[in-house]
């Protein structure tokens, strides 16, 4: 039934499109044939038929326009672009000069078609990355599964999804084990293997098996249901260009009338022969020439061309306004733990005193016992060789490790306080090491150690090069040793590092930054970042992973998780800038010359029309030109 509703709606869209075309095209076919009638002196094509064919020429593309000066006289805005083009084509009409008041309004119309073309090409292409939700989902009632609309569904359900089902709302995987493609959320194509208990979140597609998913989000609360909002949200929010823009143009565009009325009227006290059409005329084209059409149109469809750029490369801008802010950044500041590395820990080296596959084996199976993320490290990189070996009378010893009898053997692992506490002898080089150390004693004698660290991400190397071509300074601040800090750092090139910092140590970090003036863009993951990603000028989250309240106060969403994102993020900033900026030079370029010559009388209807419509329509152009840049 969704489908077709779908279905239905697509081809309404279709339709609509259509009947905004057919008066243009109805009116350039009359405006051609008039002038044809016209040039070929047609005998029936005198006053008042000619008057009549140009009226309903200019009716069915200008009928609109007038109807929304009128409304927007009505609401006090007197001097909007819909006042400036009706008076310039109605006068034109006035002076006898019909043909070129319908070019007027005919290539007017023609530039809002392409401007809403151009902005629904746009929205389209944010929807279709985001607006990636099932119409229907199955759900369990009294044991028998329900095919229902996802905004029916309540917290605690039970939803069933089949291999190659989209996941329709957030919830927890009740199921053993379930993979999943996350490439529209996340960008990553490899599948994502979920164990029972763990987070599932709508837009996710089960791979494999059949599997049950307990709701824990309402539909419109889903994290894919509020990236759609701030998307749309985003498109609305303006940017100081634009603001300026909107502004310029309420104080730019009464002054304009009042010089066209000048143009008029002054030279009748110092010109001997004084033709009032000539000067009228002059003065039209004066007030077409100066319509901020181009302006109005190109910079708020540049800002939501950079914001389609970012979203098709999974980063998402709540506002144009943060577009702005990335081409200013000057010090990028960073979380460590689930933004330069990946969270998850791993065994990086084995240093044995003993047989190694012993070592593995009996440190694996005791570790099992544990839910500790450092054992599961160990674990996972055993690959299971443990699994058989008998395990007894395991104990924790809280800040130390575990103690317990494996395969009839006393084995020790934790830290090197465990080692001290039963006074088992190891190698004193052990100690200078920067990274989390599990160390084995195998019958109170020492066997050997772990080393275990958070993996780097692939990229984080390559986006703080980049970062640094960008002559971005990078700081990385963290509540991890400072000793891990400063390897890390050292590796991956960060200018400063800073280490053991609580949440209120990361804001008084960034507060100095600020206190020097600097631009700064802060990204973080977890929720203790959130009070520093809402201090920063722009703040950016990692939101694959990262926490709900992080990604709610964040103005950019990094949607895959990737360190590359943040300078791609500045360079879409800095290319639509530049795009923007483009438009702005053009369009006052062009206008200020045509001008000149409008008031001089060396230009006609048809060169002011140029210097409007077609100056609107290259800069639209230019803006369209945005959403299939490389990044």
């Amino acid at each position: 039934m969704a489908h077709d509703h779908s279905e239905i709606g697509h081809s309404h869209s279709h339709d609509n499109q259509w009947k905004a075309y057919l008066p243009v095209i109805g009116s350039f076919l009359l405006l051609i044939l008039g002038i044809g009638f016209e040039q070929t002196e047609m005998e029936f094509f005198k006053y008042p038929v000619d008057l009549i064919w140009y009226i309903v020429a200019y009716l069915l593309v200008g009928l609109k326009v007038n109807y929304q000066a009128l409304k927007e006289i009505r609401n006090g805005n007197i001097f909007s672009e819909f006042f400036l083009m009706s008076i310039a084509t109605i006068g034109a009409f006035f002076i006898g000069e019909y043909s070129e008041g319908v070019a007027v309004m005919l290539f007017y119309a023609v530039g809002e078609l392409f401007q809403d073309a151009a902005v629904q090409r746009a929205q389209r292409s944010i929807k279709a990355l985001l607006d990636i939700r099932p119409d229907t989902v199955t759900v369990i009632r009294n044991g028998e599964p329900v095919v229902v609309n996802p905004s029916e569904v309540t917290i605690g359900e039970i939803i069933q999804m089949k291999p190659g089902e989209k996941v329709a709302l957030d919830g927890q995987l009740i199921s053993e084990t379930a993979s999943f493609n996350t490439a529209a959320l996340t960008g990553e194509s490899k599948p994502d293997t979920k164990i029972k208990g763990e987070a599932v979140l709508a837009g996710m597609i089960n791979l494999q098996t059949l599997i049950d998913v307990k709701v824990t989000a309402l539909f419109r609360d889903s994290k894919l249901s509020r990236i759609l909002e701030m998307v749309q949200e985003a498109t609305a929010r303006k940017s100081k260009t634009q603001l300026f823009i909107s502004r310029f143009a309420k104080i730019y565009t009464p002054i304009v009338v009042f010089l066209a009325i000048a143009i008029v009227s002054l030279p009748y006290l110092f010109v001997e022969n004084y033709v009032f059409s000539d000067w009228l005329y002059r003065g039209l084209v004066f007030l077409v020439i100066s319509c901020p059409c181009a302006l109005v149109i190109s910079i708020p469809l540049g800002y939501f061309g950079g914001i389609g750029l970012a979203s098709r490369n999974g980063i998402l801008f709540k506002g144009s306004n943060y577009l702005d802010v990335m081409t200013k950044t000057d010090v990028v500041v960073m979380d460590k733990t689930g933004t330069l590395t990946k969270g998850i820990f791993e065994v990086q080296e084995v240093v044995s005193a003993i047989d190694q596959k012993e070592l593995l084996l009996l440190t694996a199976a005791l570790e099992s016992k544990s839910t500790h993320p450092i054992a599961n490290a160990i674990v996972r990189y055993s690959g299971g060789s443990y699994k058989n070996a008998a395990v007894s009378e395991v104990e924790e010893i809280a800040g130390h490790g575990l103690e317990g009898i494996v395969e009839g053997k006393k084995v020790l692992a934790g830290n090197l306080k465990l080692l001290k506490k039963f006074n088992v002898d190891y190698d004193k080089a052990i100690e200078t090491k920067v990274e989390t150390i599990v160390a084995v004693a195998v019958d109170e004698v020492y066997a050997g150690y772990f080393v275990i660290a958070d993996e780097l991400k692939e990229d984080a190397k390559e986006a703080i090069s980049s970062l640094h071509a960008l002559n971005v300074q990078t700081v990385m601040l963290s509540g991890d040793k400072q000793s891990i800090v400063d390897k890390v750092a050292k590796e991956l090139g960060i200018d400063t590092a800073f280490g053991n910092l609580l949440p209120e140590n990361k804001v008084e970090k960034v507060q100095e930054l600020k206190n020097q003036g600097k631009t700064i863009v802060f990204v973080g993951d977890g929720v203790n970042d959130a009070p520093v990603v809402a201090l920063a000028d722009a703040g950016m989250a990692m939101g694959g992973l990262g926490s709900d309240a992080t990604i709610e106060t964040a103005d950019v969403v990094i949607q895959n998780d990737q360190p590359g994102k943040i300078p791609a993020s500045i360079k879409i900033g800095k290319v639509t800038r530049r795009i923007v900026m483009q438009n702005i030079s053009l369009a006052f370029g062009v206008k200020v010359f045509v001008l000149i010559l409008g008031a001089g009388g060396l230009a006609t209807l048809w060169e002011a029309v140029f210097a409007d419509v077609g100056v609107a329509l290259l800069a639209i152009l230019n803006a369209v030109r945005i959403q299939r840049m490389k990044i």
